[in-house]
């Protein structure tokens, strides 16, 4: 059980320090093309993240 809690709360630890560096990124370098694959990266991150919150998807490694 706490295993699973870890897991949880390092998955969106992961997710936040991602969001915030690519945010100061995007800030620093305003063009549009990186902003789309910031938006990119950040759905399949948050996609990613969703799955192994929810318990979907164990890290098999």
């Amino acid at each position: 059980m706490e295993n699973s809690l870890l897991n949880r709360g390092m998955a969106l630890l992961s997710f936040v320090v991602l969001i915030g560096f690519l945010g100061i990124l995007l800030g620093y370098v305003t063009r549009w093309d990186l902003a789309i694959m910031v938006a990119i990266t950040v759905g399949l991150a948050g996609w990613d993240t969703w799955h192994v919150a929810m318990g979907h998807k164990e890290d098999k490694h």
